[in-house]
């Protein structure tokens, strides 16, 4: 399966088999394109999946010793995300499969993010999700190919938005989340008394506006110039209450299932904050808690890349589930279409 992702700010293109086995994975981050900005861009991330994404297709297939010729199915994401990203590579990979007479498959890219586990471990259905990255935040009952349960989600901003903003207000530079991760490394968790919004209610969304505002008072406090350990300690403190509400949300949702009479398989937790070492070990403690085993894919497949888009299209394409030329790309696209639709959807929608 060759898997194309550009629905943010990388570029990239993978070959996988149906092992799970990874033949290539090429990536073309944008990171010093949007630096100056502290952020994405979406005319710049447009343009430059334009200018990238043939050679980075070229680089995987010839990475992976094998012609378009040779690969089953063309799969790529064509939503949620940027639309202007999303058009580039969903009409990129539409022209590859008429020209070479291959399916196509339009992968969901939270769809990727909630599979990509099973590419590594042999994790069945259903299992507990928490889908956390630059722009969503959700809890999932994954109970099968296409199929999930929305149980919470953010009412504002997804949490890797919330480490983005907070380490440009503290001038740590972009990407957010490893800045904020790296600075937090020497400080102390309980110095800053920040709110854990929405720890201890019943329902099972989130809320981190609160949490931002809080940060940047602690910040203007501190004045224009703070000394090193200030920041170290106000980043420690932010990193601590993103991982007291994490942890008490997982461990309501799986309270929730019991209600419902679910028993998961597993806990796991994907996208692009879940690299971050510490929110791992946090949730591993609350699934320990909740005596269930917690898996996540390896960091370097939480980010956004074109092997999870491919294993998502692995999925889909044993179940015979291809999709017309005529295909749509799509700036919003909730993995549960019966949910309330979400107030806010979240940067990359």
């Amino acid at each position: 399966m060759l898997g194309i992702e550009t629905s943010c700010d990388e570029t990239a293109a993978a070959v996988v088999r149906d092992d799970g086995t990874i033949l290539s994975n090429v990536v073309f981050s944008q990171i010093d394109e949007h630096a100056p900005f502290a952020g994405v861009v979406p005319e710049i991330a447009a343009r430059a999946h334009v200018e990238k994404l043939d050679s980075v297709i070229a680089a995987a297939l010839s990475e992976a010793g094998i012609g378009l010729a040779g690969v089953d199915a063309i799969a790529a994401t064509a939503g949620p995300g940027l639309i202007g990203g999303v058009i580039v590579g969903f009409t990129t990979a539409k022209a590859m499969a008429l020209a070479a007479g291959k399916p196509l498959i339009a992968v969901n890219h939270l769809e990727a993010h909630a599979l990509t586990v099973r590419m590594t471990d042999p994790v069945g259905f259903p299992y507990l999700l928490l889908l956390v990255s630059g722009g969503h935040c959700q809890i999932l009952l994954v109970e099968g190919v296409g199929h999930y349960r929305r149980l919470g989600a953010t009412i504002d901003d997804a949490v890797g938005e919330a480490f983005d903003k907070t380490a440009k207000l503290l001038g740590l530079g972009f990407p957010g989340g490893p800045a904020v991760e790296r600075c937090a490394t020497d400080g102390n968790p309980a110095r800053f008394g920040l709110p854990r919004p929405m720890m201890g209610r019943p329902e099972l969304d989130f809320s981190f506006s609160g949490l931002k505002t809080a940060v940047r008072q602690v910040a203007e406090k501190l004045g224009p110039r703070p000394a090193p350990q200030d920041l170290a300690d106000l980043c420690a403190s932010f990193q601590a209450a993103i991982g007291d509400v994490l942890a008490d949300r997982v461990g309501r949702a799986l309270g929730r299932c019991r209600e419902l009479g679910v028993a998961p398989n597993a806990f796991v937790l994907a996208g692009g904050v879940a690299a971050n070492r510490y929110l791992r070990g946090r949730l591993l403690e609350t699934a320990r808690a909740g005596d269930i085993e917690m898996k996540a894919p390896p960091p370097k497949l939480c980010t956004d890349n074109g092997a999870m888009v491919a294993w998502a299209g692995v999925e889909r394409f044993r179940l015979g589930l291809t999709d017309p030329l005529a295909a749509a790309p799509r700036a919003r696209w909730p993995l549960d279409e019966t949910a309330a639709p979400l107030p806010f959807a979240g940067a990359k929608s």
